[in-house]
């Protein structure tokens, strides 16, 4: 299969996620439509996602939800369980921590780290916090490859160098500031202030109409 967009990727997830509760409530087959309607996009994105990984429904049924379940997993997954850390045990760090655990197989948040030593050696859901002095050592012990960053805007780039120093070969940014990676390192940012700005504009528009 050739490179998919990364925009697919991310529209995959959100596919799966959906078709997931769908066959958890007892449906077996869906059209194009009912998971654009879902997603809040079109029925003709939709399908020219699912015809990018080679799969096709019927007229009379749509797709059969639990093959492309299965294809979407194939796609996304790896064969073997991708270990994550997230750096900063604060609010968001823990609200991570707790929505991720046991949401993925194939995905594992395995140890946090932080500079508190309040929180140094306590667990968030079962998972260790550990210090940032023994980032380095415990992300090559445990074999770590993705890191998700909740740190104040004034550490992030110091705490993304020393992701890269360490291994980490994705890191997932929740800060406010931009951080610089090399090449061979997935950067994914996401600035909350930035996507509540977009909301705002849109209410703020409607508003004045």
């Amino acid at each position: 299969m050739k490179q998919l967009p990364h925009k697919t990727i991310a529209r995959l997830s959100q596919y799966r996620r959906s078709l997931l509760m769908c066959y958890a409530n007892g449906k077996n087959h869906i059209y194009s439509h009912e998971i654009a309607k879902i997603q809040h996009i079109t029925a003709v994105q939709v399908r020219r996602d699912i015809m990018l990984i080679g799969y096709t429904g019927t007229l009379r049924k749509g797709y059969n939800i639990k093959e492309l379940i299965d294809i979407i997993s194939k796609i996304i997954d790896s064969k073997d369980v991708i270990k994550v850390c997230v750096v900063g045990v604060g609010n968001l760090g823990r609200a991570m921590v707790n929505y991720f655990s046991g949401k993925r197989t194939k995905l594992s948040i395995v140890a946090c780290f932080d500079t508190d030593p309040n929180k140094i050696n306590k667990k968030v859901t079962g998972v260790k916090c550990y210090s940032v002095d023994d980032m380095k050592k415990i992300i090559k012990q445990k074999n770590i490859k993705i890191g998700i960053m909740t740190v104040p805007a004034d550490k992030a780039s110091e705490t993304a160098d020393k992701l890269v120093s360490a291994g980490i070969k994705g890191i997932l940014n929740y800060t406010p500031k931009p951080v610089y990676v090399p090449k061979d390192v997935f950067l994914e940012e996401y600035d909350m202030i930035t996507s509540l700005e977009k909301v705002a504009f849109f209410v703020k528009t409607h508003i004045e109409r």
